[in-house]
């Protein structure tokens, strides 16, 4: 990963998300510098997967401004990997489209203990497996900005606390981090807790940041 520019940051402000005519919420604000991450928490429907969305621009906000100047990597619920093909050529791949080579790929598996399973097609891999596999690929892309949701849902205790390892090297590495989960993450004290569910968000201790309803 190219470290980003320190002055850079991810600004959300005044933003408003709407989804099949329903307003999950609105006015709501927060920045986020190279080295800190960010936990969305609140209840199923709250908005968490579609914040995510919109940063890695993939859903249009209602109302409002995302300012992301970082080259940004996304992991939904399922790993866009055919299920027919080779993990590890499929991790290529998509390493490749980022501009990155096998070196980083392997490095990327080995982060995630997949290198046993790169011979494997996709669709033979168990539900935790194909999450580390999404974690490989985000990992792989050397991206500075990693959204990620709900990335423990299907992990075991020792995957859980492997990813917890790769997300604290990738802060002190000037990486970002905003997750929607319903677990702790083990993060560092840089960490912005922002509660959808009542618009409310607490700023880390470097930076001011607001949301409101």
């Amino acid at each position: 990963m190219t470290e980003p520019n320190a002055r850079a940051r991810l600004e959300v402000e005044a933003l408003a998300l709407v989804r099949g005519g329903r307003l999950l919420f609105q006015g709501l604000g927060f920045a986020l510098r190279p080295g800190e991450a960010l936990l969305l928490t609140g209840p199923n429907g709250s908005g968490k997967t579609s914040l995510l969305r919109a940063l890695a621009g993939l859903l249009e906000p209602a109302a409002g401004r995302i300012v992301n100047p970082f080259a940004t990597a996304f992991q939904g619920p399922e790993p866009a990997l055919k299920p027919d093909a080779r993990l590890g050529d499929e991790l290529a791949f998509w390493a490749a489209l980022d501009g990155r080579g096998r070196a980083e790929m392997w490095a990327a598996a080995e982060a995630m203990a997949l290198e046993g399973l790169l011979d494997l097609p996709v669709g033979m891999l168990s539900a935790g497996q194909r999450a580390r596999a999404g974690l490989a690929r985000v990992i792989a892309s050397g991206a500075a900005l990693w959204l990620l949701d709900e990335p423990t849902a299907t992990l075991d205790t020792a995957s859980s606390a492997r990813l917890e390892e790769v997300l604290a090297h990738h802060l002190r590495r000037a990486g970002l981090v905003v997750a929607a989960t319903h677990r702790p993450l083990g993060l560092s004290a840089t960490e912005l807790r922002l509660g959808l569910e009542d618009g409310a968000a607490d700023p880390p201790p470097s930076d001011p940041a607001s949301a409101g309803t």
